[in-house]
């Protein structure tokens, strides 16, 4: 039989080697007992030329026992396993020297779970336990993947491939909206300050990364701050953070205390206001990033034949990790596995300067060990101790000359692992525990109001039901009947509800008819002319949010130099009696306040050239409107289009500018209190009617004296032009982009064109600014360009590898000379200029399909190792699918937004459902019921169909989301890591 089995091996060998020496080497298979009940290969031959291991062949008991047919069909499918597996680790097989009869590594391809060591070797045996942790594991580690899970088989590979490119079409897109309103009772810092004497400032930080910083509110422990803050959240995080720093006498920043909310708590304070209290800062708190682990439970044969448990740890990577003043650190990990009775550490090799370190480094431990083992250097430990067993792994930031710094810890109990497993998951790092520490201070509190969002953002095709139901909503008669009309009856309360509708709307140029036919609904109901579109209805809400995003830049064009004027000059403007200082001039305050008002006023009433065309069209449709509900009122035709221009657009733009992106932060008080008398004077000055109407809106006596000032005559008639131009039916070109519009400006770090004595590229300061014409960079604001780059020469902005300077943030602008390297201050930032840029140029002739992820240095792309310096990008560029730089709209994530919405008011609903089913139904007089007199329902049947219509696309799409759910949230995958325990 031997010579039959060597035999059908050797005659192929034959045939490409000549003359060659044939080994034929017969040995034991195995040393140890069967498992699960299974016969093991009495004996294993070997046929080697010279001394490359080239055929493997195992004798099994079944072989000799024929009688066992089902044992022996067991046996032929896991030899056939065997067989695979052997295959894929054929090329990596160790070469074998030495005594034949050894026991070598050759055998580890048989039973991949056992070691097997040699008395005589000692050295043997360490380089087996290696072999066996290293060859058979990362080549079986390579087709795990999840939480834990078996050693994956060829008939699973084409699924999860399926599944990996489905999940790379789900986005995560996360959003932060809110107010950072005031605090009270700070306490004392430790330092030179008096308590008198605080000053103040609040951050925003995504883990330890900060991404937002109020102004420094001067000497109070109850500070207003009034910051509005909205961001997108480009990356996955724990914790948000608002911690409360002081300004010391030697501008040294000391924290007083934080306000720390884990991102699955968020959606508990969303869309509330609530105080908080300040808790004290700790460092070892304050942790960011996740590291990536394999771990093994190995059964090892020992000397005496029993068997003992080995752990080995493979430490991958780490991701994420947080800067180390201002640069990336310098991180190293500690790998241990503690119990009640032992703790034994290992520790990797520094990385240098990178915060997405590759380790990949292994390390071994014995569990348990038998209690017959005579050495007594050596631990015991019983097999119910591995209940209490855990691997810790810490990461540091070396530090050279101090000490190190802790960066995050992560443990994993070892009873989750099995024989026979590969547990391979990513982790999220984890501050250490507070332990039993005291309740500290009371350090004051701090007023927020937060809205956080969070959308699972499908394929577009998902989306194309509700998508199409909402944007066939114009042309439903009556408008009530509409999803969109149906959307804000149901969200009612809630005023964000609104916006992504409106924003799909405009998307697809279907805004104009929706809002002139819910415009003609409410004029239906309105009694008076006077009170034309006062309230806060359907229409009014609609029209609001499409200024704030068309007229974004109108305002900037029109305010935001007179805006910054009164806040850089900063005159008494005080004309109250009781709150004038001392040393004030009621008559100079008053002049300093008419010079301001003036100019605004004049920058308004002149800049109808400016006016976005679709507000011109709204405008216009608003005009026609009220002239058909009030014939006889000549006037209403301007109070119409008066009560959103003036009333909700300018006078609420120059009272805060700061919410309008005219001003970064909110203005001091006094500052404050002047944009408030400036907006009052405009509002009325810029409402229709009589100035005896107007005066007497004034409640207080100041106000009424310095309005008296005003000639009635020239402002109305300014006024009067001003609303004939935004409203009147001529054609005209939008123009507002013909000046330089500034898109965002700020201060970035820019690696210089030139070298250093040493040859090293150099980065420094630069006040960066984008319009729609050019990108410029500056050595301080206010100063001249030392650079200008006309973004219609803009071949591409992408992201850059940390790799290229191991810097966080950085991306780069190609254009037709040396690529502009840049990095932002975060990666909040980072974003906002990659998107800023990346619309400003996306129609440019000369655009790239592909980019070089890194640099050209020492004569090769190091991203692609290509040598040709002008050689083509080896990764696609980034495709911007945005309509223009006014509408920044992404429409599957704001039809998402809608379908959260409608599924969060399921309740109202079924609610209006009833509410239809009944009016159909009921054939006597009309009354009021309180199960539909909220709802606006003009026809049950045509609202009761679009109701069924919403429902429908809304089960659909969450079938969807069902299906998807599994692959976008896999526990333990790099997007979803597992939070493990703190100590």
């Amino acid at each position: 039989m031997t010579k039959e089995l060597l035999q059908s091996g050797t005659d192929n060998l034959r045939q490409g080697r000549n003359e060659q020496t044939e080994t034929y080497i017969a040995k034991p298979a195995c040393l140890g007992p069967s498992t699960g009940g299974d016969p093991l290969p009495l004996c294993q031959i070997t046929v080697k030329i010279g001394n490359e291991a080239i055929i493997r062949r195992r004798i099994k008991g079944s072989k000799l026992f024929p009688k066992k047919k089902r044992r022996m069909r067991e046996f032929g499918q896991a030899d056939k396993s065997s067989q695979d597996l052997s295959t894929g680790l054929k090329k990596d097989a160790p070469v074998t020297a030495g005594d034949p009869n050894d026991c070598d590594n050759t055998d580890l391809l048989w039973r991949p779970y056992y070691s097997y060591k040699v008395k005589k070797k000692k050295k043997k045996m360490r380089i087996d336990k290696e072999m066996h942790g290293g060859v058979i594991d990362s080549e079986v580690g390579k087709k795990s993947w999840g939480t834990e899970e078996h050693v994956s088989t060829g008939n699973e590979v084409q699924p999860l491939a399926m599944a990996e490119e489905d999940e790379a079409k789900i986005r995560i897109l996360q959003s932060l909206r809110g107010k950072i309103c005031e605090a009270k009772n700070l306490a004392p810092v430790s330092g030179p300050n008096r308590q008198r004497d605080l000053c103040t400032f609040c951050t925003i930080s995504l883990d330890q990364e900060e991404v937002f910083r109020t102004k420094v509110f001067d000497k109070s422990v109850s500070p207003f701050y009034g910051e509005d803050f909205y961001f997108e959240i480009p990356r996955p995080f724990q914790c948000l953070s608002f911690c409360v720093y002081a300004k010391s006498v030697f501008q040294r920043e000391l924290p007083v205390g934080k306000v720390s909310i884990r991102k699955e708590d968020l959606c508990k304070y969303t869309g509330k206001e609530e105080w908080f209290s300040l808790q004290p800062v700790d460092p070892n708190s304050e942790v960011q990033g996740k590291v990536h682990l394999e771990m093994r439970l190995d059964e090892v044969i020992t000397e005496n034949g029993s068997l003992c448990q080995h752990l080995r740890v493979r430490k991958i990577e780490c991701q994420g990790l947080p800067l180390i003043s201002g640069q990336n650190c310098d991180p190293y990990a500690t790998v241990s596995l503690v119990g009640p009775a032992r703790s034994d550490q290992k520790k990797t090799k520094v990385k240098k300067k990178t915060s997405n370190p590759q380790f990949e480094e292994n390390f071994f431990f014995e569990v348990t060990r038998s209690s017959s083992y005579s050495k007594k250097s050596h631990f015991q430990v019983e097999e119910e101790d591995i209940e209490k067993l855990e691997i810790k792994v810490e990461v540091w930031n070396n530090e050279n000359l101090a000490q190190d710094v802790f960066l995050g810890e992560t443990r994993v109990p070892v009873k989750i692992l099995q024989n026979d497993h590969i547990h391979k998951a990513w982790y999220f790092l984890q501050p250490k525990g507070n332990g039993n520490k005291s309740k500290s201070d009371d350090l004051g509190s701090l007023r927020l109001r937060l809205t956080y969002i969070e959308d699972t953002v499908l394929p577009s095709v998902c989306y194309t039901p509700l998508c199409n139901l909402l944007l066939k909503s114009p042309d439903v008669k009556p408008i009530s009947a509409s999803a969109a009309h149906i959307l804000g009856e149901i969200c009612r309360e809630r005023y964000e509800a609104v916006l992504p509708m409106v924003r799909l709307l405009l998307y697809h140029s279907r805004f104009v008819p929706f809002v002139t036919a819910v415009a003609a609904l409410e004029l239906d109901t309105t009694q008076e002319a006077n009170t034309i579109f006062r309230g806060n209805s359907l229409a009014t809400r609609c029209i609001d949010d499409m200024m704030k995003i068309v007229g974004k830049n109108y305002l900037a064009v029109t305010l935001k130099p007179v805006i910054d004027e009164i806040c850089e000059s900063n005159k008494a403007c005080e004309i109250d009696p009781v709150r004038l200082k001392e040393g004030d001039n009621v008559e100079v305050n008053k002049e300093n306040l008419q010079g301001y008002v003036q100019k605004v006023f004049s920058s308004i009433t002149l800049s109808s050239a400016n006016c976005p065309p679709l507000m011109c069209d709204v405008f216009r449709s608003l005009r026609h409107l009220a002239c058909k509900r009030f014939p006889a009122d000549p006037h209403v035709q301007y109070s119409a289009v008066s009560s959103f221009v003036f009333l909700r657009f300018f006078a609420v733009a120059v009272l805060s500018p700061h919410s309008f992106q005219l001003r970064s932060h909110h203005p001091d008080p006094d500052i404050s209190r002047t944009l408030t008398l400036i907006s009052k004077t405009i509002q009325t000055l810029g409402s229709w009617g009589s100035l005896s109407k107007k005066l007497s809106s004034f409640k207080e006596t100041y106000m009424y004296d310095f309005f008296k000032s005003f000639q009635e005559e020239k402002c109305i008639e300014k006024v009067k032009k001003f609303l004939d131009e935004i409203s009147s039916n001529v054609n005209k070109e939008f123009s507002s982009m013909e000046d330089a519009l500034i898109l965002k400006e700020g201060e970035v770090q820019k690696r210089g064109q030139g070298r250093k004595r040493l040859g090293k590229k150099n980065f420094k300061k630069r006040w960066l600014r984008v319009t729609n014409r050019e990108l410029s960079y500056h050595k301080h604001k206010g100063k001249e360009a030392l650079c200008i780059i006309s973004v219609k020469n803009i071949q591409a902005v992408e992201k850059l590898d940390e790799s290229a300077f191991n810097r966080k943030n950085m991306f780069q602008v190609v254009h037709s000379e040396k690529p502009l390297y840049v990095q932002a201050g975060n990666c909040v930032e980072a974003s906002e200029w990659l998107e800023v840029l990346g619309q400003v140029s996306r129609c440019n002739e000369e655009r790239l399909e592909s980019f070089h992820s890194s640099t050209f240095t020492g004569g090769v792309w190091q991203c692609c190792k290509s040598q040709n310096n002008c050689a083509p990008g080896c990764r696609p560029c980034t495709i911007t699918m945005l309509a223009n730089l006014q509408l920044d709209i992404d429409c599957d994530r704001e039809t998402e937004r809608i379908f959260s919405l409608l599924s969060l008011n399921d309740t109202k609903l079924q609610n209006m459902e009833d509410a239809c089913a009944t009016l159909a139904v009921y054939q006597g007089p009309q009354r009021e019921q309180d199960e539909y007199s909220k709802f606006t329902i003009q026809e049950p049947k045509e609202t009761f169909q679009t109701l069924k219509q919403l429902r429908n696309a809304m089960e659909e799409l969450q079938r969807q989301h069902n299906e998807r759910g599994v692959t976008a949230h896999r526990y333990g995958s790099l997007n979803n890591p597992i939070v493990g325990k703190t100590s």
